[in-house]
């Protein structure tokens, strides 16, 4: 008995061909928070401009207070010695003065008045000088202000900017959810080796004595302790914006709240960082140091071993990275603290 033909097979995608429109989802995944990086390093940087802005009005008001008050006890000082001068009836002298039409023009009159003692001398010159102060704090207030807007209609440039990314960021997720959630699995057990390895060499590693220090090179590092306490924090999700533990970090969160516990204050962004300490070659690195990529767009902390430890993009983790792939042809810099 003859068999009945199959019918025409429907072409399935092959197995290769998914894994490699995963790889290009993946691609521009990467290059989504890559420039997510320069967005919330730069929103960090206008918060804190905003508070460096914060911070001076509060100066310059209270200085402004001040200034208005010696200005009016000046000023009292002056209509006294006018009131004094009518009393005692120096009348050539008080028609010299009240025919001044303005306060300025006032002031130039005692000034020039062949009459007035030197005690009349100084109170006109704490009135110019307290009046002129009183305009000058007046104008730096009103500069913080026009550049608070500025700063406050930049950042939230940067929010929208930021948001639009991680929507679409999300959705590209969403569209290879089954295979990102097969590379998350294999990335948690590479995760679990790698911090293994780095608890290894925390325990053998010998501390640098300052006598290792070449003439010429950067100073020995004095914060290999940070790579402990940061380890500590594995697995605490990214969340841009963020400096602790409750809230989630960014990188540049991330290594500002870890040297904080060694008494190190840094800027909550990875640019300013950069400027902080010295500068260090790749093959002088040492654990502690702070490591750069991506035109300074994110950043770590180096645990030896070519590894570093950092906060690295949304829908990610704290977690271990090797100075390898992207974050090679990324590399920007390092600098010892």
């Amino acid at each position: 008995m003859a068999l009945p033909l199959a019918g025409p097979a429907t072409p399935q995608p092959s197995i290769e061909a998914k894994q490699a429109e995963a790889q290009q989802v993946l691609a521009q995944i990467q290059q989504i928070d890559a420039d997510l990086g320069h967005a919330v390093e730069a929103y960090n940087a206008a918060e804190i401009e905003l508070d460096r802005i914060r911070v001076e009005q509060k100066v310059n008001e209270r200085r402004l207070e001040i200034a208005r008050s010696n200005f009016s006890r000046a000023q009292t000082n002056l209509d006294a010695r006018l009131v004094e001068l009518y009393t005692n009836g120096e009348s050539d002298l008080l028609e010299v003065l009240l025919g001044a039409s303005s306060l300025d023009e006032l002031l130039d009159r005692i000034d020039t008045a062949n009459r007035v003692s030197e005690d009349d001398s100084h109170i006109v010159g704490e009135v110019r000088v307290f009046r002129a102060e009183v305009k000058r704090r007046e104008a730096e207030l009103a500069k913080a202000r026009e550049r608070q807007e500025a700063v406050v209609a930049e950042r939230a440039s940067r929010r929208a900017d930021i948001e639009a990314k991680l929507a679409e960021r999300q959705r590209l997720h969403a569209s290879i959810e089954s295979e990102i959630e097969k590379l998350q699995a294999a990335e948690a057990a590479r995760q679990r080796r790698l911090e293994a390895q780095a608890r290894a060499r925390l325990t053998t590693a010998p501390s640098p004595s300052p006598e290792e220090a070449d003439t010429g090179s950067p100073p020995p590092a004095r914060h290999g302790g940070v790579v402990g306490i940061a380890m500590q924090y594995l697995g605490i999700p990214y969340q841009w914006g963020g400096s602790s533990p409750s809230t989630g970090f960014d990188c540049s969160g991330f290594v500002m709240y870890v040297y904080a516990q060694v008494g190190v204050s840094l800027p909550h962004n990875a640019a300013m960082q950069y400027g902080y300490g010295s500068p260090v070659s790749r093959s002088e690195l040492q654990a502690g140091d702070l490591v750069f990529f991506n035109g300074l767009g994110h950043n770590g902390i180096y645990i030896g071993g070519n590894q570093f430890i950092h906060s690295p993009h949304t829908g990610d983790v704290v977690k271990i990275s090797s100075l390898s792939g992207w974050y090679a042809d990324t590399w920007y810099g390092a600098r010892r603290l």
